[in-house]
């Protein structure tokens, strides 16, 4: 046992054992919770009660226990709730999520560690991952996590002059109690998960949260590229500094044309960094950098870690280059917002679309369909797709599957379509992969396959 108690006396149900629930409950125990687990699928019992931890379903009986952590993706209101969670609501307990609980173990452990927190409807895994990688670059100690991953109560505690350097979704942000983002960031906001939020404002106010107990000396950082981010900013309590894509902000960070600023001067050329292409992520280079500035990062540290950013798999990443075609895998661009901001990084493209359309489904990409030479379509919404091509005169054709796809479009481009091969699939991929990942790494493994076959045929 851990000689480190932070939760001794306190119960807590766990409901949801996946990749973050199960490590969640056995840190807790460790940490002296009397933690109850429970997971609908009975392969997450088996692994809880292997670990040696007590499993029983908080739903039935009297919910007895101080708190419920219920994983993220498990709604606890809308569309409907998970019965664990009514019973906990019935009973007066509050609904948490894991770091949560990290932030109380850091309390509780007299640290000083600061807390960091990204949001935003896109760039807040790329952000997330581009500030660490500033932060670690320029001697700053940073973990980083959340809902990027690693799971937060896998993180270790540290202590004065480190940072948690977290990805937050809306599903984590609206079970906050006492947490304090010493710097917030919301990026941007569009129509998402309105399932489970109920509507716009609904999700608004879910990630207005990552302002929420923030004191005046912790910083507020805001995205000002859309109006519904704009909104926010009588939720942002802490030092306000708007960031942009695009557009001067006195005060603030932003990009004019490929040159990163602020009031003092030039920071970076952002045509040096390979890994962010795109008015969208000169808004993530804008926001980490308002963050890794407060921190005390220096402007050329800074730069230099801009350029040397690898970037982030599924994220306009480039897996290949086929007789001059470039193939790039946005899988991760599961809405349209998200597409349209990779084809707005492209003068011409052949695209891979399609899967489960979110609500409005494609029209929004409109201004950008003539940057599209040719559509191929797949997935469960891809007629659905097809009719909004339609209607506005863009080639298009339903092939159904990823590898039909990347076939059809490896030849049309290959006859001079255009030079780039773009997967960014504007739908979510749950019809056809277990996630944007495996989506991801499949037209990876396919265009690994047209380069393995070019060049076999160079060599006969």
């Amino acid at each position: 046992m851990s000689a480190f108690q932070p939760f001794s006396g306190e119960s807590i149900a766990l409901v949801g054992l996946g990749k973050a629930g199960l490590p969640a409950a056995l840190r807790l125990a460790a940490w002296g919770a009397e933690v109850t687990c429970w997971d609908d699928k009975a392969e997450g019992r088996a692994a809880a009660e292997a670990a040696g931890l007590r499993v029983a379903n908080p739903a039935e009986g009297k919910f007895r226990w101080d708190a419920l952590l219920l994983s993220p993706g498990i709604p606890h209101r809308l569309p409907q709730p998970h019965p664990a969670a009514a019973a906990a609501q019935a009973a007066g307990r509050p609904i948490l999520c894991d770091v949560e609980y990290l932030y109380r173990a850091v309390q509780a452990a007299g640290g000083a560690a600061r807390f960091l927190g990204i949001t935003g409807t896109n760039g807040k895994s790329t952000t997330t991952a581009l500030l660490h990688h500033m932060l670690t670059h320029a001697g700053i100690a940073s973990q980083a996590g959340g809902n990027l991953g690693p799971a937060a109560l896998s993180l270790k505690i540290l202590g004065s002059g480190a940072v948690y350097t977290l990805e937050m979704s809306s599903y984590m942000l609206e079970r906050l109690a006492t947490i304090r983002f010493n710097a917030g960031v919301m990026l941007n906001l569009s129509p998402d998960h309105l399932d489970r939020h109920g509507d716009m404002a609904g999700y608004a106010a879910a990630k207005a949260h990552i302002f929420a107990r923030q004191r005046p000396e912790d910083l507020a950082v805001l995205g000002m590229d859309d109006a519904e981010s704009r909104a926010l900013r009588g939720a942002a309590a802490g030092r306000f500094l708007p960031i942009s894509g695009s557009t001067p902000q006195p005060g603030g960070i932003w990009a004019e044309g490929a040159l990163l600023r602020d009031e003092a001067g030039a920071l970076c050329d952002l045509r040096e960094a390979a890994a962010l292409p795109g008015s969208h992520n000169a808004q993530n280079a804008a926001a980490s950098t308002a963050v890794a500035l407060d921190l005390g990062v220096m402007r050329a540290a800074v730069a230099e870690a801009l350029r040397s950013f690898p970037g982030l798999p599924h994220r306009q990443e480039r897996v290949g280059e086929v007789r001059g075609v470039r193939f790039v895998n946005d899988s991760k661009a599961t809405n349209a917002d998200s597409a349209a901001r990779a084809l707005a990084s492209y003068d011409r493209v052949v695209w891979i679309a399609g899967g489960t359309a979110k609500e409005g489904g494609i029209e929004p990409l409109a201004p950008w369909f003539p940057r599209i030479a040719r559509a191929l379509l797949i997935g469960r919404d891809a007629p659905v797709l097809a009719a909004t091509l339609a209607a506005h005169g863009v080639p298009h054709e339903v092939v159904g599957t990823l590898e039909a796809a990347v076939e059809a479009a490896a030849q049309a481009a290959f006859a001079g379509a255009a030079s780039v091969v773009l997967l960014s699939p504007a739908c979510a991929s749950w019809d056809q992969f277990t996630g944007y990942d495996q989506r991801g790494d499949r037209f990876r493994d396919l265009v690994g396959a047209l380069a393995r076959g070019a060049k076999k045929e160079r060599a006969a």
